[in-house]
């Protein structure tokens, strides 16, 4: 973990997900920012697919460790997610047993009341995170949140590669389009920014399909979510033949 500090800070990183989630010891690490206006988490990377999977699960849901860290400002620390009261997380739980997530910890990035992104651990089936883990991830945590906050240094500033070369903020959003369907959904309804997104999420888990997939129906055109319109008439064939 010392190396993958050094690195971190340095500026100089190959491939850091695969690095990180060797030297904590954990099954899976993901890294996800905080962005949008309604503050949704933005993947910035993640190893291996199971954690770009659970972290996609998350993000549709709109509930479990992730969310929870970000909101509170501190970790999150569940190795054993059979432990955990079904009210808590009821929608997240049972998914993430399909999925094959035994544990899960997440670590907030962040200073005082800022929250910029959370890091997120997957435990081994029957292993609880030692004292040595928690330590190095909250570490990781640190260099990882001075390394987000300090992008703007640069070569010349103190004569070596600034912090934030191997860590930016993505330009592309990878979740653009849940973000625009939030925005269209919000001026259908009259609502809200969150009120709208909880509207989405709502649509995604009871029709069991992904938050992406829904989302690029809403900005296609094919679905609207004002109460004058149905599911079932709103699309390609509709009478306005889709075109809202």
């Amino acid at each position: 973990m010392a190396d993958v500090l050094r690195s971190v800070h340095g500026g100089r990183v190959d491939d850091l997900a695969q690095a990180c989630e060797r030297a904590l010891g954990v099954a899976g690490v993901a890294l996800s920012l905080q962005a949008g206006v309604e503050r949704s988490a933005e993947p910035l990377w993640c190893h291996p697919e199971l954690s770009a999977q659970f972290e996609e699960l998350q993000f549709t849901l709109g509930e479990g460790p992730g969310p929870d860290a970000v909101r509170v400002g501190s970790p999150v620390v569940e190795p054993d997610l059979d432990r955990v009261r079904p009210e808590r997380w009821p929608a997240l739980l049972p998914a993430a047993r399909e999925l094959g997530v035994h544990g899960v910890c997440c670590f907030p990035l962040g200073i005082g009341a800022i929250r910029i992104g959370v890091l997120t651990l997957l435990c081994d089936s029957g292993r609880r995170l030692s004292g040595q883990q928690y330590t190095d991830a909250t570490a990781l945590t640190a260099v990882l949140t001075s390394a987000l906050l300090k992008d703007d240094r640069r070569d010349g500033d103190r004569g070596g590669p600034g912090l934030g070369m191997a860590l930016e903020f993505p330009s592309v959003l990878h979740r653009a389009v849940v973000h625009q369907a939030t925005g269209m959904i919000s001026v259908q309804l009259d609502v809200s920014m969150e009120e709208a997104l909880l509207r989405l999420r709502a649509r995604a888990y009871s029709g069991e399909r992904p938050l992406g997939e829904i989302a690029a129906d809403v900005v296609a055109r094919r679905m609207r979510f004002d109460d004058d319109f149905d599911d079932d008439v709103s699309g390609p064939y509709s009478p306005d033949g889709g075109k809202g």
